[in-house]
């Protein structure tokens, strides 16, 4: 979960992030700062992964609020002015978002953070975000079991759900880290951690079925070699 505050003056633009950032499970809006003295005050004594930060605000710049900041967290820049462009990216910011924004680029900003943080991840704790409907869930990679094809979806089964997300069965794969998850069938990719046993063309994982399909074989002969 990325606990995020936003400070900007503009009550829509408050408006605007918390309604996009609603719709996806991994964001939790913490505060609305309308000053950057508001936010200041608000972290000195709490923490958050991200700030939503404008840079025009009355008496203390986002920028100049951004420099008192000896541990900044993940700063996306959210401002009608693409001249200050250059700036935000020598502060280290992770993106920077020109007013008004859609809902693809804002998601595009936060992936950005979300890399971010996967990268500081140990293996056992890496994630994936699934898109299931309308929400963005986080996912950890060791709770999959296997993914099957549905036409232009693709089904995520977990230890205790089942998602579905709109995308190809090769997009989703390149999403997983190798050799912990194999494609054994032109309609499944499957967690080798969770195989159970495998019996002439059959994988069984939980109460699950698996085909192993006539291409896929080699893959699956490299597991119990």
């Amino acid at each position: 979960m990325i606990k995020y505050i936003i400070v900007d003056d503009e009550t829509a633009s408050h408006d605007i992030i918390k309604d996009y950032g609603s719709s996806l499970a991994f964001l939790s809006h913490q505060k609305s700062c309308y000053n950057a003295f508001e936010a200041i005050e608000y972290l000195n004594s709490n923490t958050v992964d991200l700030i939503f930060l404008d840079i025009n605000m009355p008496k203390l710049s986002g920028f100049d609020f951004l420099k008192t900041l000896s541990n900044p967290p993940k700063i996306i820049v959210t401002t009608a002015y693409k001249e200050f462009a250059l700036e935000g990216y020598e502060l280290n910011i992770e993106d920077y978002l020109l007013k008004p924004f859609s809902f693809q680029r804002f998601i595009t900003a936060v992936n950005k953070v979300n890399e971010s943080f996967f990268e500081q991840e140990s293996p056992d704790d890496t994630s994936i975000f699934i898109k299931d409907n309308k929400k963005h869930y986080q996912i950890k990679l060791k709770d999959i079991l296997f993914a099957e094809a549905y036409g232009n979806y693709v089904k995520v089964y977990l230890e205790d759900q089942m998602l579905m997300t709109h995308q190809s069965l090769t997009a989703f794969e390149k999403l997983l880290i190798t050799p912990q998850f194999i494609r054994v069938h032109k309609s499944f990719v499957i967690a080798t951690s969770k195989i159970e046993s495998i019996e002439g063309n059959l994988i069984s994982i939980q109460q699950h079925k698996i085909p192993i399909g006539k291409l896929y074989k080699i893959n699956v002969k490299g597991l119990i070699r």
